[in-house]
């Protein structure tokens, strides 16, 4: 697993330390931090003045070593273009002071990232003493409250390599982040449980209100016992603070404490504040030491797109836990030992998995944009998402419906923020016909926007579906069927501007926005899909809750589509679509200024079509359905063969000789699955569909994801590998996969290659679970799972299976697996007790519902 990084392939790391919509500290590949994004809005190839961290090692009175905990700076020696940057600075000055890449540092930097843990060696030859850190924020599993939390974990390990007790000072400092007027720095001390301290620095100003969208603070903190501190820097000009920061810290002893007054004005640049532990070691000890940068920011204000009337703010939702920076520090540490051990708990289920190295690499990897400042949880604690980052802005707001349908980590792994994104949807966004807006507007309650997209739509019926049967929470359900009931209906109301399918024939017809960001016009399998697979769960859901009529209609629907949809848009090749492209009338229905939009008059063409085209999502209705347990949607056997051209057609080695006039996220000897291809004999649109000939990794991810469900694997992870190559370290962030901006919410569709392997299937509705795996070879299978309730791990061999909850509980009636093992089985056990069963067909059914727990396992032996 390419999981461990050095030299050159850390130039690119900034790995997010932070919590679910409360910001992050991005760690990077040589130790140091970046990306300050803890202001409620993205802030990328930011740093936060000087800080940093540093150690150093005396013995009886003598200095031994200082440096600070960096490896080699990866970046450019010239300087790099910086926002806001003050005069000689930049490109052209060399990197900045501020990097601390020319104090004494480290000259090699090993990085381990296993998301959620991040593990960094240190090497110096010359160092007396081996230093290594592990870096995180909580990421457990239904457990949303403790993985938001406002503060980065920092656990260092220093061992005497020594013949002799040597003392080591370990450092942090820190800049106040946002340089003001009226600046405080204080130092405390507060008790906690067991007698524990914790030493804290607090970082603020008292020039705005608390309810300023800049009112915040930070806090430096650790639970040492023996620490030095020193609330200021140095303030002159020049490079004083600095010159005299190393000067106190690189000589042996204590830190000395400097303060000065609020009412003084600071220098131009920010002022910092240093907090050191101290500890001795005998020849061969190791010993820990803790610390946490913790911040409150808690005013969110819309930049990005304020009501002119207003109010445009809020607070955000850890504001709510915590009265300021240092109560979070407080809490970490309090129940630190717990939270790293279920963070631990869950990235060792995850990468303990028999799947291939690289999926859960791909897997674990964009669980960062959970912690990144894509998201954002509202006062209520509901989660709401932008698409994904620019530099300094959300990029693409209102958890954009079309993009956020291949998200699959959120629904399993906090399935309660899912559902919250599925109640403001019904709540904010739905018109009174049953229009489904798919971007959500802030603050809550504005008026709303009033466009609407046929896969956001439609994705949202699938969606809702599949977070009931998650869940099992068949009251949430109906508190939001009517408004599911009425978004299906939509596509034949009589107010329906784009005319979707106006004579009720299962199959769109008319204009439909979707996630490429224009329109498709005529039929086509894609976007009909969505619309099928709405349409099935709707009708299942409607027959559970006792709508008889409401579930034939839809049923009828569903099937009367699916026939025209598999005879006619399948062109014994792959899916496609039904369209003259000469026919300008296509656009006459529509009031506005589709004409001027969508058509050539040069060459008196639609533009921006598939036509006959290989389009990556052509199927992709499909794949949610296997994913959410709601059976065909396309044939079978042409949805196989779809994906075999798709592969075919589609999947570039390198791109060397293609002209991609779209964005580039592939280049030169990299490979990678293209949005669209039009194979050799078909006719190509002059100005085809948008961004066709892109390789963007949602997209990438969920046809891979969906060729390993139809057994094509090896396709499906060569895609993978194609990724995952590209996000070396050196090119690109391993942790940051791009498409519109940084930290793209549609690479969480990585998710999926899990369930992919596993074959997993549930329905907490009927307390049924289930496992078809996918085995590289004989021996033991192994993965992870998660539902509403409880999550844990499921491994199998030839001599028995074992469900095991890590988190939560499970209410167990039914357990699927393969027809063989099934009929092997001899016996089940739970609680210490035999357990009654029948077998049918792939189904283990128990006479009695079993509950499971963390102490309560359910084995299964076979004959």
């Amino acid at each position: 697993m390419k999981n461990v990084y050095k030299g050159a392939k850390t130039k690119e790391i900034s790995f997010p330390l932070g919590g679910i919509g409360s910001g992050s500290i991005g760690l990077a590949g040589n130790g140091r931090l970046i990306d300050w994004e803890i202001f409620n809005r993205p802030n990328k190839r930011s740093f936060n003045g000087f800080s940093h961290f540093a150690i150093k090692a005396e013995r009886q009175g003598k200095l031994l070593e200082a440096r600070v905990l960096n490896g080699d700076l990866q970046t450019s020696f010239m300087g790099e273009p910086l926002r806001g940057a003050p005069f000689h600075s930049g490109y052209g000055f060399g990197p900045e002071s501020q990097t601390m890449a020319g104090m004494p540092h480290f000259r090699e930097v090993e990085f381990k990232g296993e998301f959620p843990l991040a593990s960094l060696s240190f090497y110096e030859a010359t160092f007396p003493g081996r230093i290594g850190l592990t870096a995180f924020n909580p990421f457990i599993p239904l457990q949303e409250d403790d993985s938001s939390l406002p503060a980065a974990f920092f656990e260092w390990e220093i061992e005497n390599t020594e013949q002799e007790t040597t003392a080591y000072t370990l450092c942090l400092s820190a800049g106040n982040p946002i340089p003001t007027e009226r600046v405080y720095h204080r130092y405390g001390v507060s008790e906690v449980a067991r007698g524990q301290r914790i030493h804290s620095i607090q970082l603020g100003s008292n020039q705005y209100d608390d309810g300023h969208s800049q009112f915040g603070n930070i806090v430096l903190a650790t639970d040492a016992a023996d620490v030095s501190y020193q609330e200021f820097w140095y303030r002159g000009g020049w490079c004083d603070n600095l010159e005299m920061f190393w000067h106190d810290f690189a000589r042996p002893g204590r830190m000395k404490n400097r303060s000065y007054s609020e009412d003084e004005p600071p220098y131009a640049r920010k002022d910092t504040a240093s907090l050191a532990a101290h500890v001795e070691l005998k020849p061969g000890e190791r010993k820990k030491v803790r610390f946490t940068i913790s911040w409150h920011y808690p005013n969110i204000e819309n930049y990005w797109n304020p009501d002119s009337a207003g109010p445009n703010g809020w607070r955000n939702y850890y504001a709510t836990m915590f009265e300021d920076s240092r109560a979070s520090a407080t809490y970490a540490f309090e129940h630190w030992d717990r939270l790293y051990a279920d963070t631990l708990k869950f990235k060792e289920a995850l990468f303990s998995s028999t799947v291939p190295d690289v999926v859960k690499e791909a897997a674990s990897a964009n669980l960062a944009v959970l912690k990144s400042a894509t998201t954002l949880r509202l006062t209520d604690g509901s989660l709401y998402g932008f698409e994904g980052c620019i530099e300094d802005s959300g990029c693409c707001e209102g958890s954009c419906t079309h993009v956020w349908n291949y998200a699959y980590a959120v629904p399993f792994l906090f399935p309660r923020l899912e559902r919250s994104m599925r109640n403001l949807d019904f709540r904010f966004n739905k018109r009174e016909d049953g229009q489904m807006s798919f971007r959500l507007m802030l603050p809550l309650g504005r008026e709303r926007m009033d466009c609407s997209c046929a896969d956001g739509q439609f994705g949202g019926v699938i969606k809702a579906y599949r977070d009931w049967k998650i869940s099992g929470d068949t009251d949430w359900l109906r508190t939001i069927w009517p408004d599911i009931k009425q978004s299906i209906a939509y596509a034949w109301a009589e107010s329906n501007e784009d005319k979707w399918d106006p004579d009720k024939t299962g199959v769109l017809t008319g204009r439909q926005h979707h996630t490429l960001d224009m329109e498709l016009f005529g039929p086509n399998a894609w976007l009909s899909g969505f619309y099928l697979a709405a349409l099935k769960a709707g009708a299942e859901m409607a027959a559970f809750l006792g709508e008889k009529t409401t579930a034939d209609e839809f049923d009828y629907l569903f099937r009367k589509g699916k026939l025209w949809v598999d005879e006619h848009l399948f062109n014994g090749d792959y899916y496609d679509q039904r369209i003259d492209l000469s026919d300008r009338t296509l656009l006459d229905p529509f009031e506005d200024d589709s004409v001027k939009s969508y058509w050539n008059d040069e060459l008196n063409e639609l533009k921006y079509q598939i036509g006959s085209g290989c389009g990556i999502d052509q199927v992709v209705a499909q794949w949610h359905a296997n994913l959410c347990g709601l059976g065909e949607i396309f044939d079978k056997e042409q949805t196989r063969t779809a994906l075999k051209s798709l592969y075919r057609y589609n999947f570039k080695t390198n791109r060397r000789e293609d002209a991609n006039t779209w964005r580039l996220y592939s280049l030169n000897d990299e490979g990678g699955l293209v949005i669209c291809t039009w194979p050799e004999g078909v006719n190509k649109p002059a100005i085809p569909l948008t961004y066709n000939s892109e390789t963007m990794t949602g997209f990438e991810y969920q046809a891979a994801s969906h060729m390993i469900q139809e057994g094509l694997v090896e396709e499906g992870l060569s895609i993978v590998h194609a990724i995952r190559e590209r996000y070396d370290g050196e090119k690109r962030n391993p942790w940051n996969e791009i498409e519109c901006g940084s930290n793209y919410a549609r690479s969480m569709a990585s998710y999926s290659l899990l369930q992919a392997f596993s074959g997993f299937e549930y329905d907490s509705v009927v307390g049924r679970i289930g496992f078809m795996p996918i085995r590289s070879g004989e021996g033991e299978f192994r993965t992870i799972w998660s539902l509403d309730s409880g999550w844990g791990t499921f491994e199998c061999n030839e001599e028995q299976a074992l469900l095991q909850v890590l988190g939560g509980q499970l209410a167990l009636r039914t357990f699927k697996l393969p027809r063989e093992l099934i009929a092997a089985v001899d016996g089940v056990r739970a609680n210490e007790r035999s357990l009654n069963f029948n077998k049918v067909g792939e189904e283990l059914s128990l006479v009695e519902s079993c509950q499971l727990d963390v102490n309560t396992p359910l084995s299964i032996t076979f004959i």
